[in-house]
């Protein structure tokens, strides 16, 4: 009688193995059309960021008094008022958009995630104070907040990445202590304790890495945000220095020309708008990949 074989092929079910983050954001971006092309413009607008030194047609600063030119073979995008080339202005104000957008939500997801772990995981009076700040921030508006700081701290880029900042610690500390009272409850937080892990080993090794899925979507969504804060600053004036090109002061300086140079508000304007959709059109990718509950195993 024939022995039985020992190495048995696995069913389906024993050689299914979750796919990583990574995966399934590969295959989000191909199935998802809106977050391909949101993907590619911002990898552009990134590019342009980075290389405009390189790419601009003219000094996006320098003057030719002649007149508003329209747009042409020899300025794409038309020229403003002061005759400089409104291209060249775009793509370098793609620079202090791309970097506050980015910059401030890193500090202000650092800042929020901190005080947020830290008042739901020791609770007490430390949770009351840090709480009963984020409430009170909680009740005004993000920009008014910015405005505020602004306002106090003076204008130039730092202060306005500072003020932005500010504004935007309450959003990350709050879903940061909503994850943090959830997980501290689990299993396998009880058994890291009963093992003798620290305070410190359990909030960084155990809750935080599993609490931040929901906080990389609202930083996602946070830099968009952050991003119409910097125009809108710096259309009221309270922006980086006025030698800076921006597009929140672009559009500023277009008001008293825009019914007859149509094009120093569009640009400007498409120029935010594209940027806010492509970021806004990851962040819904990225959330369905995060999503435990989107994650569907094959049948």
């Amino acid at each position: 009688m024939a022995e039985a074989t020992v190495n048995e092929p696995l069913n389906s079910e024993d050689t299914y193995r979750r796919p990583s983050h990574v995966q399934l954001w590969r295959r989000q971006l191909l199935r998802d059309k809106k977050a391909l092309v949101g993907s590619i413009i911002l990898t552009l607008l990134v590019l342009c960021a980075v290389f405009a030194y390189w790419i601009t047609p003219y000094d996006p600063n320098a003057m030719d008094f002649d007149m508003i030119m329209r747009p042409s073979w020899a300025h794409l995008l038309g020229t403003d008022d002061l005759g400089r080339d409104l291209l060249s202005r775009l793509i370098y104000g793609a620079r202090v958009s791309l970097f506050v957008g980015f910059s401030t939500v890193a500090i202000s997801l650092v800042a929020g995630v901190a005080l947020g772990v830290a008042a739901g995981f020791f609770g007490g009076w430390i949770d009351t104070i840090i709480m009963r700040y984020i409430d009170l921030q909680w009740a005004f508006p993000n920009f008014i907040i910015a405005v505020y700081l602004v306002a106090v701290f003076g204008t130039g880029l730092s202060n306005v990445i500072i003020a932005i900042s500010l504004a935007f610690v309450d959003d990350f500390a709050r879903i940061a202590r909503g994850m943090v009272l959830t997980i501290r409850e689990e299993q396998y937080v009880a058994a890291a304790r009963t093992l003798g892990a620290s305070n410190n080993r359990i909030m960084w090794r155990h809750i935080l890495p599993n609490s931040m899925a929901p906080l990389i979507v609202q930083a996602t969504i946070s830099v968009s945000y952050a991003i119409l804060a910097e125009a809108g600053l710096s259309f009221l004036g309270l922006g980086v220095q006025a030698s800076t090109p921006t597009w929140g002061l672009i559009l500023a300086e277009s008001r008293s020309f825009i019914s007859r140079a149509w094009w120093l508000g569009v640009f400007p304007g498409f120029s935010i708008m594209i940027t806010v959709l492509s970021i806004n059109f990851l962040g819904d990718a990225l959330r369905d990949v995060l999503d435990v509950k989107e994650v569907k195993e094959p049948g």
